[in-house]
């Protein structure tokens, strides 16, 4: 890498252009690991032997003295751009290379701002395609947004000097919506300012691998600290394979571990259709593998070869990785898997691996893809092995435990039993005095003839009772109130979504009814009900044009509710009422499992607006017990026409659909698509599975 005293040398000796010279600034104040008083002083060094302009000068001044104290990119994998020997240079090709674009004495850099927008305020690392900053969104500032803050991916001036670089980037941005998961980050949108290109993506807040590799004294992890990592890398992973993305420059630097403890896999920009069912069009006009990007000691041969890219190049990466956190160093010594397999190196076994999890790794590390780890999904499996071994010995205990102790208690039952009948009371005892309880119950005293008999005479003798008196006859007990006599009456209710619940004589009924039929009818059918008494209703009406979607969503909604309401919407104000330019903000929380997020918005227009996902919202998986607010940022704003909507969240096991719909779509058109997925999602895993919540809100024109 480069040092600071390197870069200004070649621009002072015309190897460097202004433009490229600014962006090898970035980089190099990024990496070097002097401190900035030093690079100060480096700085007037050189330009005291040949004075660099005074704008140029003032400006690199400038990014010197912003540099934060620790420098986040230190210990980076540095990607390196190679040359195919296969693919003709510019050169050759009879190509000029393009000419500064219009702007191109621009300077921007931390503490610059782009499109009037985006104030880049740190500098957080630099990849083969860009220096990437934290930058301030002003208009989520103005908004109040409790998140203002973005990261920000500016073209390098080498990369954009290819003339396939923004295609490369256009198409980077276009797999992100395609790619959204909650281990991979969520990249928003391309733009320019001016020369300046660039990408906004996710801000995460944490650390990339790569530092918590590097730090001094790390020496590797047990393997129940790694799978949490491992599990976040193969999640994101897997889920790109599936859809066939291979990133081709998987690293350490490329896997941020989040204050929250997320793992999010960085940069998929070089990533390579390996599967082209839909996208041949793009493929045959574009392959970003051209620009050759990778990282050689984390590149599997084939790539290192030019090979046509495979899933198994990612795992060989993955295993490299993963052998890195388990034992604080690379499995060959940081050499290419080229130089390593010529000198026929071998990985040694990490000591706290069993045997399936070291054939799992292993397998990941070969150097033929023919005998590597076919997927990642099956590396997971196997490498997981320890801790699923664990849990069921865990398991096992458990049940031990549990069987041990209703033993006993079966035994302290019986013993209470044969003491009462044999002795005349209930005594506690233990185990112990079995035994002697034994002895005492054959040896109780039992009825003589004699006494039989003398008993009888005097039972005879005794004068008749006096008459009892006829009491009236008791009243026909009341019918038992049952969820058997509730449900068909409900069920003739159309275009409903009603949540039965029954407490002794009192019926509890939750839901929606048409206006048309109206509570009033509801409250005197259910009060006709066999074994009523009493009636809790918690029913709104709802509008009679929205018979189709509760159709569609009254059975997930009537069995999330009976099911303890897992999966819940809360609409901010809980009143549900909104004004024209009032921000509509939700609540949701998620049930007990993995589960992918689906928030629905149907406006009066007869359409629907997909909140999540979205191209404000496209990463919809969610954990287990997850909580978020929707909509804080003012992305979504009340406007005409004003009545009675409703939102709608749907949490599904698994994805809802393939690829992601429209913004806005017709109500009828999402409405016949979602049904037949439903019944697929239902027969598969269950209606259960399925969780839906219903918020209804009333919005109004603002009073002028």
């Amino acid at each position: 890498m480069a040092s600071l005293a390197h870069v200004i040398r070649d621009y002072q000796n015309g190897g460097l252009t202004r433009d490229e010279f600014i962006a090898r600034l970035d980089n190099t104040l990024t990496t070097d690991s002097l401190s900035p008083a030093r690079m100060m002083n480096v700085l007037d060094e050189a330009h005291a032997r040949s004075p660099l302009p005074a704008d140029l000068h003032a400006e690199v001044r400038r990014r010197i003295e912003q540099l934060p104290v620790s420098n986040l990119a230190a210990g980076g994998e540095e990607t390196r751009l190679q040359t195919r020997v296969d693919a003709p240079s510019l050169a050759s090709s009879g190509m000029s290379t393009p000419g500064p674009l219009p702007g191109h004495d621009q300077i921007k850099g931390t503490g610059d701002t782009l499109n009037n927008r985006f104030v880049l305020e740190e500098c957080l690392g630099v990849g083969g395609m860009g220096t990437v900053y934290k930058a301030l969104d002003l208009r989520k500032l103005e908004a109040s947004d409790r998140k203002p803050y973005l990261a920000i991916k500016v073209l390098n001036v080498q990369f954009r000097g290819n003339p396939k670089s923004l295609i490369a980037l256009q198409r980077e941005a276009r797999k992100a919506q395609v790619l959204a998961h909650r281990n991979i980050v969520t990249v928003y949108d391309f733009d320019r300012d001016g020369a300046i290109v660039y990408l906004t993506m996710e801000y995460l807040s944490g650390r990339a691998l790569s530092q918590i590799l590097r730090t001094e004294d790390f020496h590797g992890m047990p393997v129940r600290a790694a799978l949490p990592i491992v599990r976040g890398m193969c999640g994101a992973l897997a889920y790109a394979h599936e859809r066939g993305f291979v990133h081709c420059d998987f690293k350490p630097a490329n896997v941020f571990l989040t204050d929250t403890g997320e793992v999010k896999v960085i940069d998929f920009g070089i990533a390579r259709v390996f599967q082209r069912p839909e996208e041949e069009s793009d493929a045959t006009v574009f392959d970003p593998g051209t620009l050759g990007a990778l990282t050689p000691a984390y590149a599997s041969p084939e790539m290192l070869e030019h090979r046509e890219p495979d899933p198994r190049d990612d795992i060989y990466a993955l295993g490299c990785i993963t052998y890195e956190l388990l034992t604080g160093h690379h499995p060959f010594d940081r050499q290419s898997a080229t130089q390593a397999r010529s000198t026929g190196r071998k990985p040694e076994r990490p000591p706290n691996l069993d045997a399936r999890q070291w054939r799992a790794l292993r397998s990941a590390l070969s150097f033929d893809r023919n005998t590597r780890m076919p997927t990642v999904a099956r590396f997971v499996e196997e490498f997981g092995a320890e801790e699923k071994v664990a849990a069921k010995s865990a398991t096992r205990v458990k049940v031990g435990i549990a069987a041990g102790v209703a033993v006993l208690v079966a035994a302290g039952v019986g013993v209470g039993v044969y003491r009462a009948s044999s002795g005349g009371h209930g005594e506690a005892v233990t185990s112990g005095d079995v035994a002697s309880s034994a002895a005492v119950g054959a040896s109780a005293p039992v009825a003589t003839e004699a006494s039989t008999a003398s008993a009888a005479s005097v039972v005879q003798a005794a004068p008749p009772p006096a008459p009892a008196p006829v009491a009236p006859p008791a009243p026909a007990p009341k019918p038992a109130l049952s969820m058997a006599a509730v449900t068909p009456v409900l069920a003739r209710v159309a275009c409903s979504a009603l949540a039965p619940s029954v407490d002794g004589h009192t019926l509890h009924v939750q839901g929606f009814v048409p206006q048309h039929y109206g509570v009033t009818q509801l409250k005197s059918t259910l009060g006709a009900v066999p074994g009523v008494d009493a009636l809790n209703l918690d029913v709104q009406t709802i509008a009679d044009d929205r018979c189709d979607e509760m159709k569609s969503f009254a059975p997930y909604w009537v069995s999330n509710l009976q099911g303890g309401h897992a999966t819940a919407l809360h609409v901010r104000p809980a009143s549900g009422q909104l004004t024209e330019g009032d921000p509509l903000v939700v609540d949701i929380t998620t049930p007990g499992y993995d589960s992918y997020v689906n928030l629905d918005y149907y406006q009066l227009d007869g359409s629907v607006v997909h909140m999540v996902p979205g191209p404000r919202a496209k990463d919809n998986q969610a954990p287990p017990h997850y909580a978020a607010t929707i909509g804080g940022g003012g992305d979504w704003v009340i406007a005409k026409p004003f009545g009675s909507e409703l939102v709608v969240l749907m949490v599904t096991p698994v994805p809802l659909f393939d690829r992601m719909r429209p913004e806005s779509e017709s109500r009828a058109d999402y409405l016949h698509a979602l049904d037949a997925r439903l019944a697929q999602i239902a027969g598969k895993y269950g209606r259960e599975r399925i969780g839906v919540d219903i918020a209804q809100i009333t919005t109004k024109a603002r009073a002028h």
